[in-house]
């Protein structure tokens, strides 16, 4: 039973946002006393020279007593970028770079099913 129930504990609350060739998981998981904390997962998207991909991924966990600084400094440090340089993306070589990446994608992930594939296996993997 307690192993159920670990699984169902570990599936509390989760969200995705895809950015191009990084994926970000935004998961809430309960600790042993059965509080909440949240973990930040970035998967990045490698591919191999045989067309295969793997993944890369780095984990963030953010307890309650941290969630107001984190938000604080996170909030600050958008708005600086945002004031000092607009929200419009400047670099020529990323936009390229992003496009570039963006067409990539669309081709490696032509096969409708492998996104949601990877979708449901990534909480178990990580």
């Amino acid at each position: 039973m307690s192993e159920n129930g670990m699984m169902e504990k570990d599936e509390i609350f989760s969200k995705v946002l895809r950015a191009g060739r990084r994926t970000y998981f935004f998961d809430v998981r309960a600790t042993k006393a059965d509080d909440y904390y949240l973990t930040i997962t970035e998967s990045k998207k490698f591919t191999n020279a045989d067309g295969s991909f793997h993944y890369k991924k780095h984990k963030i966990y953010l307890y309650k007593e941290d969630f107001e600084g984190f938000a604080e400094i996170l909030n600050e440090m958008t708005d600086y970028i945002v004031n000092e340089k607009g929200e419009e993306v400047i670099s020529e070589r990323h936009q390229k770079d992003f496009k570039k990446e963006y067409e990539e994608a669309d081709v490696e992930t032509a096969g409708a099913t492998s996104p949601e594939k990877f979708t449901d296996i990534s909480f178990e993997d990580i």
